[in-house]
């Protein structure tokens, strides 16, 4: 188990709004998600907060939050340590997320309308530039933002929140590769064009969409780090 060093990740700067814990917190998921953090290492707060640009004590509050979530253990006088999980979690996760997800947006598509629609359509953008960028974490991030907001046309909260449950869960470990090789845009662009087929009502198409975009997950976790000894 290691300690690791400050230079090793490139967190974005926080700034100081109105709920700086909850912002720690979404980043420090989405570079979960991410493959940034990456079990088996132990990440102190004061390291991650120098890299936020904010104090430890927010830090500090959103490890525990996502500690209560099952994604992070403490480690005492250490840190915090990322909980891996093995293939067959991450295919059942992706498993469950297919079945859930394809048939909500397809009615979420027949339910929402353009004027609902169209203001989702900054957050498609925001993903793209994210991914121009090479900002995993913003790209993660804006991905929850944009997917969970078409399953709340829904109209089911308890879906949204498991279907939530299930994507901070998901490792998506081969997004850095895409990035370098520049194939990460092709993938951002895939949600303006499901916002366009659902906007055109095309039902058909937006259930083949969303088996495409779910069918990435699973090559996105498959270049995965080397196995967490404690799982073995």
């Amino acid at each position: 188990m290691s300690i690791e060093p400050l230079t090793s990740l490139n967190l974005p700067s926080v700034q100081e709004r109105s709920s700086l814990r909850e912002q720690v917190t979404h980043a420090l998921r989405a570079a979960l998600v991410a493959g940034q953090l990456r079990p088996g290492i132990v990440y102190s707060a004061p390291v991650l907060a120098a890299e936020f640009g904010v104090s430890a004590t927010p830090v500090r509050e959103a490890m525990l939050d996502l500690t209560k979530e099952g994604l992070v253990e403490v480690v005492r006088n250490r840190g915090f340590r990322i909980i891996g999980l093995t293939d067959q979690d991450l295919d059942d996760f992706t498993e469950i997320r297919a079945m859930i997800e394809v048939p909500a947006t397809v009615s979420a598509a027949g339910i929402a309308s353009t004027a609902q629609l169209e203001p989702l359509r900054p957050i498609a953008r925001e993903i793209v530039t994210a991914a121009r960028a090479g900002d995993l974490i913003a790209y993660v991030e804006a991905d929850r933002r944009f997917h969970l907001a078409l399953l709340a046309f829904a109209g089911n909260r308890h879906l949204v929140d498991t279907v939530g449950d299930l994507r901070k869960r998901s490792r998506l470990y081969g997004l850095s590769e895409l990035a370098e090789a520049g194939r990460l845009v092709a993938s951002a662009e895939e949600h303006e064009q499901l916002l366009d087929l659902m906007i055109a009502k095309d039902l058909g198409g937006v259930e083949q969409a969303m088996r495409l975009h779910l069918g990435h997950v699973r090559s996105l976790w498959a270049s995965a780090p080397p196995p967490d000894p404690e799982l073995e």
